[in-house]
């Protein structure tokens, strides 16, 4: 007879599920062994063919281990918080929370009858209130530190206020959003101003920021979510708007990132990709005065190039754009604005090939010839990074060499016969600078010393270290995600850990649930739908035994990233109601 292999796998996997044969405990005399998959988002759909090509692949490793003696860990769930589900509900008419649970059943139908060997006892879901109270409090956590740079660590922000309270700014290094004071002007401060300063340090800080704003999906999208002005979901148009995001202050952690890579067994490549993500690069911040009086700031990793500079860039979204822009040329300045704002960063920066930009009709003078430099905008320059303005070098830089070709701007060369007018020469080595004033006959490394020297000397520069790195945004204008545990108090946020909320005797315990709606609307000014639900966002609080006073919840929540970068902890300890996962766990 022929073998039946459907009725053999069936007593199999009600023989496996009887004996609980995948579970795996945390103590055993076996080496430990940790085979992690990322979770999969329980859409609709179910089960598409990159998951279980993943999955196979780590289910012949795992049970491979576990063959050779290894107590394996090898745990699935779900990422059930998102946009997708969002949009689901919004689309069929459905509680995302409904759609959520039916599609994990769904899932967990297809992954059992695929055999895989997941130890389910230990599934966690981001959508979960047991799970994502963790989050919640692993925000608080950020929001409540500050980042030591001399101790290299984060600190709770109890030790910045009593740093600042002995010691104003003196042995601090000094945000840039923050003039220097001293212990007294400290505490002559009013508390609303003391709390802005402290949010200049926090981990999770609250900003305004240019975002990816979609209408029709009523939420700020990431910049890999935007193609061609376009949401990537449903095609929708989207529009660059500055709102007030939740951020986390990743920047802070750029030397002990790239430090780090170096102890870890990376391919090279990896570790490469890493590294320019990074972006750690060394230069010099040179200062330019308009002819109108107003300074542009410039970071370049290539100072001894100052004399070859022809012209400025300024990002389109620099706020300096609207002061300087020339009465004349001020049409076509705001036309190009209004194409700059359908381009994502990423075509921006790839699409090198495509030369665009506008004359604002200003000048600036070189901070050691003095000689007047017109002022332009375009693309290729991103606000976000560095100062959001460049000195062009067009001699020395491919990006400005073809952006002078195509405007047909005069051409400085500072590279002698090593210029051959066709393309930049970008060479740190084998030139001698002409036409560069005090710098000729110099090589690299001379220049570089002779030109920092003197724009530090005049006022005009100093040595700088500039990231690509950014902080993480961490708000999204949507319903289905975490809510934060932040209430605003005379438009001050304060964590729920910090207040009593609606005359209770205790602080609010978390997790701050998420609410029941009944429609996924955003709320007035680009909010998120929990801005409708006016009884659940206006509370009364009090702070330190204050009075009782009128208070708004956070009405954002958090991306759906939030809860899917710590899981991979809680599935050592899945059931743990006192901390989100034990250390021996």
């Amino acid at each position: 007879m022929e073998f039946s292999f459907k009725e053999a796998e069936v007593r199999a996997r009600k023989l496996w599920n009887e004996r609980n044969i995948y579970r795996v405990e945390n103590k055993s005399d076996k080496p430990k062994f940790y085979v992690l998959d990322m979770f999969p988002y329980p859409s609709g759909a179910g089960l598409h063919v990159g998951h279980p090509l993943g999955y196979i692949a780590s289910d012949i490793f795992a049970r491979y281990k576990r063959l050779k003696g290894y107590n394996v860990l090898h745990p699935m769930g779900y990422d059930a918080f998102g946009l997708p589900a969002e949009q689901y509900a919004i689309e069929t008419g459905q509680h995302p929370a409904v759609t959520t649970e039916k599609n994990v059943a769904r899932y967990r139908e297809q992954l059992d009858n695929i055999g895989f060997c997941f130890d389910w006892s230990r599934e966690v879901r981001t959508a979960d209130p047991n799970y994502y109270k963790w989050t919640q409090w692993i925000f608080l956590k950020l929001f409540n530190s500050w980042y030591d740079r001399a101790a290299g660590a984060a600190r709770p922000i109890d030790t910045l206020i009593q740093h600042f309270s002995h010691n104003g700014t003196d042995g601090m290094h000094c945000h840039p959003g923050t003039s220097p004071f001293s212990p007294t002007e400290w505490h002559s401060f009013t508390d609303t101003r003391k709390r802005e300063i402290l949010m200049d340090y926090r981990l999770a800080y609250l900003a305004h920021a240019d975002v990816w704003w979609c209408e029709a999906l009523g939420t700020v999208l990431a910049n890999d979510e935007v193609i061609n002005g376009f949401s990537e979901r449903g095609g929708h148009p989207v529009v660059k708007r500055q709102m007030k995001q939740w951020f986390l202050r990743i920047t802070e952690y750029a030397d002990r990132l790239l430090t780090a890579l170096d102890g870890l067994d990376w391919s090279e490549s990896m570790k490469d990709m890493q590294r320019n993500w990074i972006g750690k690069s060394t230069g010099a911040e040179v200062t330019f005065q308009t002819t109108e009086g107003a300074a542009i700031q410039v970071f370049t990793t290539r100072p001894d190039t100052l004399f070859g500079v022809d012209f400025l860039v300024v990002a389109p979204e620099n706020e300096l754009v609207a002061t300087i822009t020339h009465p004349a040329e001020k049409d076509k300045v705001d036309s190009y604005i209004q194409y700059v704002k359908s381009r994502s960063e990423r075509e921006r920066m790839s699409e090198v090939k495509v030369v665009t930009g506008c004359f604002t009709g200003a000048y600036a003078v070189h901070p050691l010839s003095g000689r007047h430099i017109p002022i332009w905008i375009s693309e290729y320059v991103l606000a976000g990074y560095g100062t959001g303005a460049i000195m062009a070098v067009p001699s020395g830089d491919d990006r400005d060499h073809a952006f002078a070709k195509h405007f047909q701007l005069p051409i400085t060369n500072i590279f002698g016969d090593k210029y051959t007018g066709k393309k930049a020469f970008s060479e740190k080595s084998g030139f001698a600078l002409t036409h560069s004033d005090f710098l000729d006959g110099m090589d690299y490394a001379d220049a570089l010393k002779a030109v920092t020297a003197k724009l530090e000397a005049r006022g005009c520069g100093k040595t700088k270290v500039n990231y690509r790195l950014r902080d993480a945004g961490f708000s999204r204008q949507r319903y289905w995600g975490e809510p934060f545990p932040i209430v605003y108090i005379d438009g001050v946020p304060f964590g729920t850990d910090e207040v009593f909320i609606n005359h209770a005797d205790t602080k609010e315990d978390l997790p701050v649930a998420l609410p029941q709606v009944e429609k996924y609307a955003s709320g007035p000014d680009g909010q998120g739908p929990l801005a409708n639900l006016t009884d659940w966002m206006h509370v009364k609080a009090s702070v330190e035994g204050q009075q009782w006073q009128d208070a708004v919840r956070e009405t954002n929540t958090m991306p759906g990233y939030a809860g899917s970068s710590w899981y991979f902890l809680r599935y050592a300890d899945p059931n743990n109601n006192l901390e989100f996962a034990g250390a021996d766990a």
